[in-house]
């Protein structure tokens, strides 16, 4: 008999930790983006940082960023105007747990 595994992602993500540069953030957005490079984000962020609300209004938050740099491949081009990793003692730090 096979044992079925699942995994929640939401959990695994809760025992990282985030230490945020507020003063310096490492992802910019140009102002206005692209709805449909936004929307790619919105489908390809792992951490899910880009959303749209019901009435259509987008947000961006890069303080949950797990720095993998899918945005800056996607749409690095498009619609961001600064992507670089946090300065030393900030941002992502994984734990397994």
């Amino acid at each position: 008999m096979i044992e079925e595994i699942t995994v929640n992602v939401d959990e695994k993500l809760a025992v990282d930790k985030f230490n945020v540069d507020e003063a310096n953030p490492h992802i910019v957005l140009v102002d206005d983006p692209d709805p449909a490079e936004f929307d790619k984000l919105i489908l390809c962020c792992p951490a899910g940082l880009y959303k749209r609300s019901p009435e259509g209004d987008t947000s961006f938050d890069y303080a949950g960023c797990l720095e993998c740099g899918t945005c800056r491949i996607l749409c690095g081009s498009t619609i961001l105007e600064k992507w670089e990793y946090p300065q030393a003692g900030m941002g992502v730090s994984y734990r397994f747990g």
